[in-house]
């Protein structure tokens, strides 16, 4: 974990299988829970590996791609307006989004394995046609509407799930 990532995880690292190209996650639980990420693996993998994936629907006959093929984050497999597959791209280094919403999470869900308390935001992108949401990294400071926002990965030691991801202020 970089010394620039604050938010702590305080759960197990998820074990990895992959079958046939696609990882399956075993979550070290009170029961085992197996699930796929199937097509959507490449987003998983690659925030192991510093990247951020994205999608975007190629058809020039969907309204979504028209005119400027705008991108999905996170990503969908088949695009929901045309049904095709999606075409992956990988947001190229710096990346900057625009915090748009924030939160601050006092009490985290089943699931969240991350110390509260920790602001959630909803990020911006230009050419993304959807707001993610992520975890600021620094819980310090509270975050601005309208501040940049840059990722920072868990490539060691990695959860395998979107913990693997969270936002610092620039």
């Amino acid at each position: 974990m970089s010394e620039e990532q604050v938010v702590k995880y305080t759960g197990e690292p998820a074990k990895v299988k992959e079958v046939n190209g696609a990882w399956v996650i075993d979550f070290p639980r009170a029961f085992t829970h197996h699930h796929t990420y199937g097509k959507l693996t490449p987003y998983f993998k690659g925030l192991t590996e510093g990247k951020l994936m994205a999608t975007k629907c190629t058809n020039p006959k969907c309204n979504i791609s028209k005119g400027n093929g705008e991108m999905w984050l996170p990503p969908r497999a088949d695009c929901p307006d045309c049904y095709a597959a999606m075409e992956w791209i990988e947001l190229k280094q710096p990346i900057v989004g625009t915090i748009y919403s924030y939160t601050e999470v006092k009490r985290g869900g089943t699931g969240v394995e991350i110390e509260v308390p920790y602001y959630q935001i909803d990020i911006k992108f230009e050419n993304c046609c959807t707001i993610p949401k992520g975890y600021l990294c620094d819980s310090r400071d509270e975050p601005k509407i309208g501040a940049k926002v840059t990722p920072v990965f868990r490539t060691e030691n990695p959860s395998h799930t979107s913990l693997d991801i969270s936002w610092k202020s620039l």
